[in-house]
């Protein structure tokens, strides 16, 4: 558990498409086997520290003719943004996906100082 003293509590949030591979015969719509797809995110504001960051995916479009298999999931968060990496495998064919984010953590304060 993640625990907040009386520092401020910053919530900054997004909804991306992560690819739309339909329109170009990209590998997620294409390809077979192993597959990711990686997006690094930058917040509009660093936090202090690393915050917290929740990934789902928003929008799925997937051929109905294979089976359909999906990883997500926030890595390498910083103070300053993460990366969505996305993955599937197999005969999963996917169209696009758009993936909606939320980051909660310790936030600068306009009232903070730093002496030294």
């Amino acid at each position: 558990m993640k625990k907040f003293s009386n520092e401020v509590v910053g919530i900054c949030h997004g909804d991306v498409v992560l690819f739309s591979d339909f329109e170009t015969d990209g590998d997620m719509w294409t390809g077979d086997g192993p597959r990711q797809m990686r997006r690094h995110i930058l917040f509009d504001e660093a936090f202090i520290a690393p915050p917290i960051v929740q990934v789902s995916i928003s929008m799925w479009d997937m051929s109905n003719a294979a089976n359909g298999r999906a990883d997500i999931k926030a890595e390498d968060a910083s103070a300053e943004g993460f990366s969505i990496v996305f993955r599937t495998w197999g005969d999963s064919k996917v169209a696009r996906i758009r993936v909606a984010w939320t980051a909660i953590g310790p936030a600068r304060d306009d009232q903070m100082w730093e002496l030294y």
